[in-house]
């Protein structure tokens, strides 16, 4: 999506030598104004030098530019993590003339790795003076690692009698799971929003998209999603409960569902995208720990990728997610052809089924007949490029 503006907000993508690629691998995002902030980070222990001085920056709510190094996770290198990520902080809000706290830092790429600091800087000089509000695009392919295309979003809504912008960029390819799933995402609006309210929004629509993707069951070091609000429209702060968070939730919700589903589609290897729908469980948490189990299994992911309507492996990941389940009651189905009813196979019908599995992207809907929750999670297929890439990740 290409030509996106958001008021007040300006971008910049360079390459400065993290990558030996010699492609973009430095991006900054700076708003006009002091914006409120919003994030979620990772639920690893291990968190990377980036997101110890973020969440540090974000705790007063207010943000005004992002710093993103790419190609170099700068995680698990002790203290000199935290130096790096610091210093990348400072030396922007000297470019930019703004307070060193309204300055978030993050990070991307191979563990375990000093990052070096002065190309980094060197960056950060050269990106400062190219900001520019066309250049949403150059920063979201700074930002990339292992991800095949880059990955933008945008919608809009009315607030107040004036025209709202959501928009934002996501990486991630590799290490995606739910509990925030491993990605940097950033999301940018115009409107003014009320702290709670946009911290409320956020976390929200971040369960249903963002926390509802997997790849490979894998959560990094590094998760960050920050959404900023600068209020260059004019309007009124959002409060929680209003008509106008509604709308703005509608708008924040359809930009991150955008960028999930780019998320699993620019999966490494991926070749398959797959909605896992479970319906008639006990509760929501119930059907998410179905949705998941199925989600995640190996041995369904790589019968996604072969095109083999294999519904045992999928009956067998229901048995073992840890919820209550009657087998003599469930049916499983891809995309309106079932395979399962009552829990026994329908194997006339795998003919059909295989043909479903050749298409890129299919439902898996699974009926539990339990209760009336139901929840939708979104997997890939597993595939020998998985193997490839990431047998090779450091070399």
């Amino acid at each position: 999506m290409k030509g996106v503006k958001v008021p007040g907000f300006q971008f910049a993508g360079v390459a400065c030598g993290i990558k030996k690629s010699k492609k973009k691998d430095l991006a900054l995002i700076f708003s006009e104004r002091p914006a409120t902030a919003a994030a979620l980070f990772t639920t690893n222990r291990l968190r990377a030098g980036s997101v110890v001085v973020g969440m540090r920056h974000v705790r007063r709510g207010r943000i005004q530019a992002v710093v993103i190094a790419s190609g170099n996770a700068n995680a698990c290198t002790g203290k000199r993590g935290i130096r790096d990520a610091e210093a990348m902080c400072r030396e922007t809000a000297r470019r930019l003339g703004i307070d060193l706290s309204l300055v978030l830092p993050s990070a991307t790429g191979i563990v375990g790795v000093p990052l070096p600091i002065e190309r980094v800087k060197e960056g950060i000089a050269r990106a400062a003076v190219l900001l520019s509000p066309d250049s949403l695009q150059q920063a979201a392919e700074a930002i990339l690692t292992t991800d095949r295309f880059v990955k933008v979003s945008a919608a809009s809504c009315s607030i107040q009698g004036r025209r709202v912008l959501v928009a934002g960029m996501v990486k991630g390819a590799g290490m995606i799971a739910p509990k925030m799933a491993t990605m940097l995402a950033y999301l940018m609006t115009d409107s003014a929003v009320g702290p709670g309210c946009l911290r409320a929004i956020l976390r929200r629509a971040a369960d249903a998209t963002f926390n509802a993707v997997t790849v490979d069951g894998d959560t990094s070091t590094n998760d960050t999603v920050l959404f900023l609000a600068n209020g260059a429209a004019g309007n009124a702060p959002i409060r929680s409960g209003t008509k106008e968070e509604k709308a703005l939730f509608a708008a924040a919700h359809k930009v991150m569902k955008e960028l999930a589903l780019k998320l699993v589609e620019d999966g490494e290897g991926t070749t398959k995208v797959v909605e896992i729908r479970v319906e008639g469980a006990r509760s929501v948490s119930d059907a998410r720990k179905v949705a998941f189990s199925v989600a995640n299994s190996k041995l369904v992911k790589t019968a996604f990728y072969g095109e083999d309507p294999n519904f045992g492996r999928i009956m067998v990941a229901i048995g073992y997610a840890g919820v209550a389940v009657n087998p003599d009651k469930i049916d499983v189905s891809f995309d309106g052809v079932k395979v399962v009813r009552n829990g026994v196979g329908l194997p006339a019908n795998e003919r059909q089924a295989a043909k479903v599995l050749r298409r890129h992207s299919f439902k898996v809907r699974i009926q539990l007949r339990q209760g009336s929750a139901s929840t939708s999670v979104w997997t890939s297929d597993l595939s020998h490029e998985y193997v490839r890439i990431n047998s090779a990740y450091r070399t």
